[in-house]
């Protein structure tokens, strides 16, 4: 994977050059993809996904793909939604987003494939999207709750553990940002505003995110839930 930005108009796109590139090097990709009118025109939409702003999982040639556009939340979100403060494009986040996902993909760490980020610069601001391969028969462990087993809730813990030996303070950890997919093996998605940091106060503060997550979505045995998690995390064994 070597990631490239392509200027066109008043739009960059930074992406993965070995697979959106042709023979020629020329990139095999344009703003257009990044907009749900693109996909509807094409009949390639497969469904969708609810958050902030809602995913959608598109389908490009044989390979699936989840289109997000950036929505803002909270206070900012009265202002406006869609729009962000422009200071230059490779201090976007969609860009820096897709930057962070592909250095924990190289690190083998269960991320989805970063594809493509693009931003559309408006004067003093600008709006964004990102893809990403979507992952196969994956649930959230909101989805997957209560019915989780001690060992998967263990290997959710474990994951974790990982991503922050890595560095990683994921600011949104909740429990629709972990993926459990068939094989029970975990993902960790949503990256956006997260960074890798020295080791420090910010891993408790991000457990302690998730189970307070984790309450919205169990009516009881949070902390026994929580519990085996952290096991994992501490990985204890038995």
């Amino acid at each position: 994977m070597r990631l490239a930005t392509f200027p066109m108009e008043k739009a960059f796109i930074l992406y993965d050059a070995d697979s959106l590139c042709d023979a020629g090097l020329t990139p095999q990709i344009a703003p257009s993809w990044f907009t749900v009118d693109f996909w509807q025109e094409a009949g390639a939409i497969l469904g969708q996904a609810t958050g902030r702003g809602t995913s959608l999982f598109v389908l490009a040639g044989d390979r699936e793909w989840v289109l997000r556009p950036y929505r803002r939340g909270g206070m900012a979100a009265r202002v406006s939604q869609r729009r962000y403060l422009w200071t230059g494009h490779g201090r976007t986040r969609a860009f820096r987003e897709l930057r962070l996902t592909e250095r924990l993909y190289h690190q083998g760490l269960p991320v989805p494939r970063p594809i493509a980020g693009c931003v559309w610069h408006h004067g003093l601001t600008y709006e964004a999207a990102l893809i990403t391969e979507r992952l196969a028969g994956v649930r959230s462990l909101a989805d997957r709750l209560p019915t989780l087993d001690a060992p998967t809730l263990y290997d959710v813990g474990a994951t974790l553990r990982q991503f922050h030996d890595a560095g990683l303070d994921h600011v949104d950890l909740n429990a629709r940002n972990l993926l459990i997919d068939d094989t029970g093996h975990v993902w960790l998605i949503d990256l956006d505003r997260c960074r890798l940091r020295r080791p420090g106060r910010w891993k408790q503060a991000n457990l302690q995110r998730l189970e307070r997550s984790l309450s919205r979505f169990l009516h009881a045995d949070t902390r026994a839930t929580m519990i085996a998690i952290e096991r994992g995390y501490n990985r204890i064994e038995g």
